[in-house]
């Protein structure tokens, strides 16, 4: 998923009474070093404290130019707190980093600024102010190594923004009458940022008969060339999943969605008699966006973090069993293909539920080192678990209830990094969203940036 270019403020400081050269040359070589790690720059000349406070205001004036992701305020020296909280005070809705540089060596002895006597004498004070951010600093064996920190935070601000111009379309309403899949609409624009809009199934039908034959045929002839087919699946079976993709995908480009959920078993199946599993394959695979069966709008809004910390498609999966020392997760329906090992694999739909006209996908799973992560709300307060191990190809299984001989579904066994015990007394959901590698700590900053509690 191609994420959109951060775009940060910058600001460095020095006191009056430093070299002004030295202040300038340090604050320039750290713009440079985010700038080349692909940050854009809302940027000001060094503020010093001068008495008319000229250097403070230039500074406001020159960084509200524009709108930015996060504010950088880069201390290159010693300089007195009011200067630091006169430019940036009025960016206070802005996540911030309190970035310290640090001292050079010359002729075998360390030159300094009081860097750190900067960032001590703000840090307090600025979470006592209430802003939001994080603290970094360099040391003088290893200079500007904190741009590194700056920019795995301004990737968490930047998916913070997007979050609160993000949109999920949900079609239906509590699939199931699940409570953990509810939304409370109103603190979820407050706290988090998405919208959840609702619309009708009968609109998506409505749609679907407007489809025209030749965008069917052409897309039906692309999936038989590009998955592949463990059994015979008839054209009408493809058909009916492709015109209801095509429809959800009109309403996307209608509202600006960038997630949608389906009502499923309560809705699709019940009422149109076909699983829709194919159709949010498609919509993973061939929209972008992402995808959730069951109205599960909080699993939605999960797996927009995901994509906008760390560009992977945010995959769901649902837990089967509990072992001693792992998880059994899967999907009764599909996964996205970026999360499959090798081929896109399908049946035709093998009777569970009584349906059979459909797609199941049987694709095999990627392993390899894993975060899990679920939403969930109380009332006004938000919480999010996070837990981190080892996927690992499963064991024969099967769920009961399918015509035999029954499929194995995609899946994974996870060895978590915690006791499975205390996993589990912390779970929110049945559905979990996994990212492949270790990115606990950018989900933890960025609950942090937005008040929901970790656990």
């Amino acid at each position: 998923m191609l994420l959109r270019k951060i775009k940060a403020g910058f600001v460095g400081f020095g006191e009056v009474n430093s070299p002004r050269e030295l202040i300038e040359r340090k604050v320039e070589a750290a713009r440079r070093a985010l700038e080349e790690r692909g940050i854009e720059l809302v940027s000001t000349s060094p503020v010093c404290d001068d008495p008319q406070g000229e250097n403070e205001a230039r500074a406001r004036r020159e960084l509200a130019r524009a709108d930015f992701d996060l504010l950088v305020v880069c201390v290159a020296g010693w300089i007195p707190s009011h200067s630091v909280i006169s430019v940036i005070d009025p960016f206070a809705h802005k996540p911030m980093v309190l970035w310290g540089l640090t001292g050079h060596r010359e002729g075998g002895r360390l030159v300094t600024t009081a860097d750190q006597a900067g960032t001590s004498a703000l840090r307090d004070p600025m979470e006592a102010l209430g802003y939001r951010f994080k603290y970094v600093y360099d040391t003088p064996d290893a200079p500007l190594a904190a741009a590194d920190e700056v920019k795995r935070f301004a990737e968490v601000a930047r998916a913070a923004a997007l979050l609160r111009q993000a949109r999920i379309g949900m079609m239906g309403y509590r699939d199931m009458n699940l409570y953990g899949t509810l939304v409370d609409g109103v603190s979820l624009r407050r706290v988090i940022g998405p919208e959840v809009e609702v619309f009708d199934t009968l609109e998506i039908v409505q749609k679907m008969e407007q489809v025209p034959a030749e965008a069917v045929t052409s897309l039906r002839e692309t999936l038989r060339r590009e998955w592949t087919f463990e059994r015979p699946v008839a054209d009408s079976a493809l058909e009916k999943g492709i015109r209801m993709y095509l429809a959800v995908m009109e309403k996307v480009a209608e509202r600006g969605y960038q997630a949608i959920s389906l009502v499923d078993v309560f809705g699709v199946k019940k009422l149109l008699h076909f699983p829709p599993a194919m159709v949010l394959m498609l919509l993973a695979d061939k929209g972008g966006v992402a995808s959730i069966p069951e109205n599960d709008g909080l699993g939605a809004v999960t797996q927009l973090m995901v994509r906008y910390l760390t560009g992977q498609v945010g995959a769901y999966f649902e837990f089967y069993e509990f072992f001693r020392d792992r998880l059994l997760m899967g999907v009764p329906d599909y996964v996205p293909t970026e999360i499959v090992a090798g081929p896109v694999r399908v049946l035709p739909w093998p009777g569970f539920g009584g349906l059979k006209d459909g797609i199941l996908n049987v694709s095999q799973v990627k392993t390899g080192r894993v975060t899990l992560c679920r939403l969930a709300s109380r009332g006004e307060r938000y919480r999010m678990h996070i837990a981190t191990g080892e996927a690992v190809t499963p064991r024969p299984w099967e769920e009961a209830g399918w015509e035999q001989p029954a499929p194995q579904l995609p899946s994974l066994e996870v060895i978590l990094d915690t006791p499975v015990e205390e996993f589990a007394q912390r779970v929110l959901g049945q559905h979990y969203i996994i990212a492949y590698g270790d990115h606990r700590q950018s989900l933890i900053d960025l609950c942090q940036l937005l008040g929901v509690e970790v656990i």
